[in-house]
């Protein structure tokens, strides 16, 4: 399972939602969507601009999770 840690790396940068909204030009229910852990797929495009308003790499924000082993870290 993939597991998107956006909460932590916005917190990290103590960046709120609607300010990533407005840095990534993406709406506050799409990135909610990505946050929630409820995204089936993420552009790569959509990524990049997150990792760039973050200063981040994609690694810092996806993490993979084997099947059973309890959630994030």
């Amino acid at each position: 399972m993939i597991v998107v840690n956006l909460d932590v790396m916005m917190a990290k940068r103590k960046m709120s939602l609607s300010q990533l909204s407005e840095k990534v030009d993406i709406t506050l229910a799409n990135l909610s969507v990505l946050k929630n852990n409820k995204a089936k797929a993420v552009r790569f495009s959509t990524l990049e601009a997150v990792c760039a308003a973050l200063d981040c790499q994609p690694g810092d924000i996806l993490e993979y999770v084997p099947d059973g082993a309890g959630g994030t870290e």
